[in-house]
């Protein structure tokens, strides 16, 4: 398996079919707000399984130190394999080579558990996007020289 960061056409439309799936069909999104116009700002990040797209995250500019990631998903059948991780992980790297100190979440408040094992943590009260809870979460990213 491996995740890379995507931005021709194929490999975008690799990224929606996932969210689709797990957004729209899953948990009943509507199509209208997950595809929220915003894809053409964002840098997109596909995890493909033997030329399979299994999971999806896309990371868009929040502030000036800020990074955001969203639409973080792994296909139902994929999950706990590690899908997540190394999805976050390559959009972290990313993020962190493009001079962002810190990225900023949503997460579902299921998933929430995932994020504070990967050092998040949670800077809000629960609220609703989409009908779902959430919450705001935040991680600090390491200097650039203390990655390696």
């Amino acid at each position: 398996m491996d995740v890379r960061r995507v931005d021709d056409e194929a490999g975008i439309d690799d990224a929606l079919a996932v969210r689709r799936a797990v957004f729209v069909e899953e948990q009943g999104v509507p199509e209208e707000l997950e595809l929220d116009g915003n894809d053409g700002t964002a840098t997109h990040f596909v995890a493909y399984d033997d030329g399979r797209p299994v999971g999806a995250a896309r990371l868009r500019a929040y502030d000036e130190t800020t990074a955001k990631a969203e639409r973080v998903a792994v296909a139902a059948a994929e999950r706990g394999r590690g899908i997540g991780r190394r999805l976050m992980s390559a959009l972290e790297a990313h993020a962190a080579d493009a001079g962002y100190e810190t990225v900023v979440l949503h997460a579902q408040v299921p998933v929430v558990g995932f994020y504070e094992r990967l050092g998040y943590t949670a800077t809000s009260d629960v609220f609703e996007d989409a009908g779902i809870p959430h919450r705001e979460m935040r991680k600090p990213l390491p200097e650039r020289d203390e990655r390696f």
